[in-house]
């Protein structure tokens, strides 16, 4: 996902990033997919290449089209969203969609891994042209970059199987928080959270959140029983559900949907040619099939817009 993910206020890593310990997982082989033994299937079906429309094509700055390439920015400890499979190649919801996107403008996609507080740096240097990191889009966000919205998440908390620090949702006063980093739910303990719990005359959440730098690092957090509850947002949690074996279980209800991001540097000319590869996307079925192939079709959009947060 500012710095903060707002619920990516970001947007767990594959199979290898999780293995340790008690996650340690073995990969098997089956059909359509990679399975862990006790854990989500890592989806394998390819999404077929889309042709590129030659009215966005013409919408690509001239520069970028002699190189031929996208470079995008993803935190890749995010699943299913974007993350390493047990191969070490960049996967998820967010990179089928890039490479789908960039080759609606007659691109390719070249998906680099990078920590999450570094992509908006890192679209402002140039170093990428787009960052497709589970971003919720934040007016605080479309201050610094443009923003094109292409999903829809919210946040969702998740504890121990059995829940057995008794955590409320809605009052995490005192609770040991395990957070991500520049997320929005690092923004949240530490702007609402823990103001509301001192306005009520309870102990804060120690830290403002335990906050790693990784997606895959806070749910091994929760595992461990380092902290006692994470928040992030929806898809991952449920993925972590899954990822981790039964070990945790959700939290109360998601909460504070809004849409996430393709971002790019202010004022980009690719703004417009992105939104129109989304819609055509939209159009042409591959957005559903990309969602539907990562279990989120819950988010999806109907329509793709630019910095809608800041025309409220």
């Amino acid at each position: 996902m500012s710095a903060a993910r707002t619920p990516r206020l970001r947007p767990i890593a594959a199979t290898a990033a999780l293995a340790a310990g008690s996650l340690l997982l073995a990969a098997c082989g089956s059909s359509g997919t990679t399975t862990t033994s006790g854990a989500a299937p890592i989806p394998t079906q390819s999404i077929p290449a889309v042709q590129a429309d030659p009215a966005l094509a013409a919408l690509v700055p001239a520069e970028l089209k002699s190189g031929g390439k996208l470079v995008v920015g993803s935190d890749t400890s995010y699943a299913p969203n974007e993350f390493k499979d047990e191969k070490g190649r960049i996967v998820g919801m967010d990179v089928d969609l890039g490479v789908a996107i960039a080759q609606k403008l007659g691109l390719t996609a070249d998906f680099q891994s990078a920590g999450f507080t570094d992509i908006i740096p890192g679209i402002q240097s140039n170093k990428y042209q787009l960052g497709m990191s589970s971003f919720t889009d934040t007016k605080e966000r479309e201050e610094q970059v443009d923003m094109v919205t292409y999903f829809s998440a919210g946040t969702s908390a998740a504890v121990k199987k059995g829940n057995p620090d008794k955590i409320v949702l809605d009052d995490l006063c005192g609770k040991k928080v395990a957070v991500q980093d520049g997320t929005t739910q690092a923004d949240e303990v530490k702007d609402t959270r823990n103001p509301d719990c001192a306005k009520a005359g309870k102990p804060a959440v120690p830290n403002d959140g335990d906050r790693f730098a990784l997606q895959t690092d806070v749910a091994q957090s929760l595992v461990s029983g380092r902290d006692q509850v994470m928040l992030a947002d929806s898809p991952v949690i449920d993925y972590a559900l899954k990822q981790t074996g039964g070990q945790l279980e959700k939290l109360g209800d998601t909460y504070g949907a809004a849409p996430y991001g393709v971002i790019l540097a202010k004022g980009s000319p690719l703004g417009k040619a992105v939104q129109g590869a989304i819609q055509s996307l939209m159009a042409d079925g591959t957005y559903k099939a990309v969602l539907d192939k990562w279990g989120v079709s819950a988010g999806a959009i109907s329509t793709s817009e630019i910095n809608p947060a800041g025309q409220g």
